[in-house]
């Protein structure tokens, strides 16, 4: 069976995207049917970028699964910088049975995806956070009863969330609208690919600085920090061009009367979301949370499990 890797939710077709669904569904609701599926194999886990959920929720995950995840942060590897990419994938590929990596670069993820025997996580990139976006789509399922035909609403930095969120919509056959002020779009390729996406999958993808227009009929509310790791350079000019994008609940009256909030956290409270919304009934920031566990654990199940999940 050839290697298969997750960088991207491009690199799933319709039909394995809806298969991981359906596995994170039963994994969560029966974790004892997999407490064993994967013994005593290991993850190297490479974390350029510190992180919360990202090890929890993957160390977590593969103990869950019988496995054992191997923490490995910059200065374990020095990745790029001492020992080559191609041969750290080279030489994690004879001990591990798979590879998750959290970094700053995109490329470096490519790179060890292509040189690596096992398969390759994109724990997030400055470009992409898949499986985020997976765990999203998920929760939204599970409060909306089915993606297909909703809307979410993406609103401030047009970051690596807003890139996947962008890239996955379409194949969750849900609508997706990003609000953002001009200067702070998302990639425009990340965009033409999600449009080629939504073309063949009859879904509609919008870019706009309106908030009025852009929040109107949303299923979904969904914000991300305004500055993230690496570009505190840049925090005073965010702050001020994105401080109109703030979601309060007057913003969330905008959207549908049932519309639920999300985010994929850390979040900095008083600046991209408030209080009254973040711990509001219309929250589902700590399912999104946990479910980033579940989802994360189908995924390992699907790369590393032999072909039988």
């Amino acid at each position: 069976m050839a290697k298969r890797d997750f960088i991207s939710v491009r690199d799933l077709s319709k039909e394995e995207f809806d298969h991981l669904f359906e596995l994170a569904k039963d994994v969560k609701a029966n974790p004892e049917k997999y407490r064993d599926a994967l013994p005593g194999k290991t993850l190297a886990m490479i974390f350029q970028k510190s992180s919360t959920r990202t090890r929890v929720s993957f160390e977590v995950g593969i103990y869950q699964l019988g496995g054992l995840g191997l923490y490995l942060s910059a200065s374990d590897l020095q990745l790029g910088r001492g020992e080559t990419i191609a041969d750290t994938a080279r030489v994690l590929s004879r001990y591990v049975d798979g590879i998750m990596a959290r970094t700053y670069a995109h490329q470096d993820v490519l790179d060890l995806a292509e040189y690596s025997t096992v398969p390759v996580i994109n724990g997030l990139t400055d470009l992409l956070h898949p499986c985020q976006a997976m765990a999203d789509y998920f929760t939204i399922m599970e409060w909306k009863g089915e993606t297909k035909g909703r809307k979410i609403v993406y609103i401030g930095d047009g970051n690596n969330v807003c890139h996947s969120l962008l890239l996955t919509a379409p194949k969750a056959r849900m609508d997706i609208t990003v609000v953002s002020p001009s200067g702070f779009f998302p990639k425009p390729e990340i965009v033409k690919m999600a449009e080629e996406e939504a073309k063949e999958m009859g879904t509609k993808i919008e870019i706009t600085e309106d908030i009025d227009a852009g929040v109107k009929d949303a299923d979904v509310i969904y914000t991300d920090v305004w500055v993230s790791m690496g570009q505190e350079d840049q925090k005073a000019v965010k702050l001020a061009k994105l401080k109109p994008y703030q979601v309060n609940p007057a913003l969330m009256k905008k959207a549908k009367p049932d519309a639920i909030f999300m985010h994929c956290l850390p979040a900095h409270r008083g600046e991209e979301v408030v209080d009254e919304v973040i711990d509001s009934e219309q929250s589902a920031v700590w399912d999104e949370a946990e479910n980033r566990l579940h989802m994360q654990k189908a995924i390992m199940l699907w790369l590393m499990g032999g072909g039988k999940y």
